[in-house]
């Protein structure tokens, strides 16, 4: 069993976003950088290294989803904003639960919008780890347009999933928009299909959003239950 995971069960809680971030960057998934503070001069002096602007967001294994909480605060741009930013995550994750456990406050880099789309896994009783992909953000509870796939499968196969799926001419390009990566999210997929099958402790992951560019793509955020 892997440290972050076998530390979580021993302390009875589900992973935090950064170790989260952390298992999947072993696993080769690309995340934009990130840092833990603890403290509000550690928000300040991450947000400085990072460089501005910067969103940051509670860190607590009890708030698992970090807006419904006021979790988020984004286009930090100087020190004064990110002590304030993280007094103020710290006031709004305890009014959502005043029982919540709370590990600090995740800095990183704010990064280009680009199209919003998710990557997740659920593991099925009777088929194992099963993929999904489809438009993120709050698209995703809105149109369900999503497509699956029971690992292991091949990278035809993540290439179909992500044509399948209604929106697939958004990433196409229309309207004279620029094709976006579609060889980074099949990339992305596959490694997440890895990646579930790797961590048989892992019953759900969800990598929403993810932005994808013309070129490349940036998980911007991303939860694991174990």
């Amino acid at each position: 069993m892997h440290p972050i995971i076998e530390n979580a069960r021993k302390e009875g809680r589900q992973l935090l976003e950064s170790e989260a971030k952390d298992l999947l960057s072993e696993y080769g998934v690309s995340i934009p950088p990130y840092r833990l503070a603890t403290s509000e001069n550690e928000a300040a002096s991450y947000a400085h290294e990072l460089g501005y602007p910067v969103a940051m967001k509670i860190a607590s294994p009890d708030i698992l989803h970090k807006t419904d909480a006021g979790g988020v605060r984004l286009n930090i741009k100087n020190a004064a904003e990110a002590r304030s930013a993280f007094c103020g995550l710290y006031d709004s994750a305890h009014d959502y639960d005043p029982d919540a456990r709370v590990s600090g406050v995740l800095v990183t880099p704010m990064v280009p919008q680009g199209v919003e789309v998710i990557v997740g896994m659920t593991r099925d009783p009777q088929f194992g780890p099963v993929v999904m992909f489809g438009l993120g953000g709050i698209f995703v509870e809105i149109f369900k347009d999503v497509s699956f796939r029971v690992t292991p499968f091949e990278r035809e196969e993540a290439r179909s999933m992500i044509e399948e799926i209604k929106a697939y001419p958004i990433l196409k390009g229309v309207r004279g928009e620029k094709s976006k990566d579609i060889g980074a999210i099949s990339e992305l997929i596959m490694k997440v299909a890895s990646f579930s099958d790797a961590f048989d402790e892992v019953r759900e992951l969800d990598l929403n959003p993810v932005f994808v560019y013309e070129a490349g793509v940036a998980v911007v955020d991303a939860r694991i239950v174990i």
